[in-house]
């Protein structure tokens, strides 16, 4: 199915006033456990959809698991994906807020061993379902979660590809060796948390790791401008058209990625 047409098709309904002619694809909670720790999850698809596809882990922004992060996996879902909305602070860890998700979300950036031990998990969690093709599988993420996204594809994450939207570039850990995953990067060009230095590290780093990489750049986005429900100005804020582009960017890769056999990843 073009999940385009879909996508269009349901946002028309929308202004119509109509329901659309499909459900939309059921979240049911997961849980896991590393060293431990009880995580959880929510796991979204169609679960009209006979027989195994392609595999989504979702890092959401630093609020973390919340109903809009749901949202936003079911959108990403539609009838072809299966999409993991991924837990990496803990199942009884959950910000109402930015000042409580700030220092959670800091305190995983000071340790990425941790962070990515923690999303590995969860792209484990999300292979081992029978609903998905687990050599077909890649990852998104929104802001800390874009940042995340990145991390595992420079410790060689087995990925078609990971797409990070308005998430941070740097990191202490650069990679060792190849990215093996394609790697898009979709950022607000006046988002001043990443700063020009920043993005011609990014690049220098993605080009010495023989990395399949493109990077975009949306005028006059700030932070969080994927998201619909951001409205913290001036420095998170929805921006409509890069929205809108940055989506669609982001569908076309993942349709393209698991079209192309992934690259395979590097030896740590």
């Amino acid at each position: 199915m073009n999940r385009t047409l879909t996508m269009g098709a349901c946002l028309a309904a929308a202004v119509l006033g109509a329901s659309p002619a499909l459900a939309a694809p059921k979240a049911e909670p997961v849980e896991w456990t590393l060293d431990g720790e009880t995580f959880r999850g929510v796991l979204v698809y169609d679960d009209d959809h006979d027989g195994p596809r392609p595999g989504l882990v979702m890092v959401p922004n630093w609020r973390g698991v919340n109903d809009s992060a749901v949202e936003k996996a079911r959108r990403a879902a539609g009838d072809d994906y299966v999409v993991l909305v991924a837990d990496v602070y803990g199942r009884d860890v959950r910000p109402r807020n930015d000042e409580e998700a700030g220092p959670v979300a800091a305190a995983l950036r000071a340790d990425r061993p941790l962070l990515r031990q923690r999303a590995r998990k969860a792209l484990e969690v999300l292979q081992a379902r029978p609903e998905v093709d687990a050599g077909r599988v890649g990852a998104f993420g929104f802001c800390f979660g874009g940042t995340t996204v990145l991390e595992l594809a420079r410790d060689g994450a087995p990925l078609a590809g990971v797409v990070s939207l308005h998430g941070g570039l740097s990191t202490p850990l650069p990679a060792g060796g190849e990215v093996g995953p394609a790697v898009l990067v979709l950022n607000g060009a006046a988002d001043r948390g990443v700063s020009a230095e920043d993005i011609a590290g990014f690049q220098r780093e993605m080009d010495a790791a023989n990395a399949d990489w493109q990077f975009v750049n949306f005028a006059d986005a700030v932070h969080c401008f994927a998201e619909e429900d951001a409205a913290s100005p001036p420095g998170c804020v929805y921006h409509e058209r890069s929205a809108r582009r940055a989506w669609r960017m982001m569908d076309d890769f993942f349709e393209e990625r698991f079209e192309a056999p992934a690259r395979p990843a590097a030896a740590q």
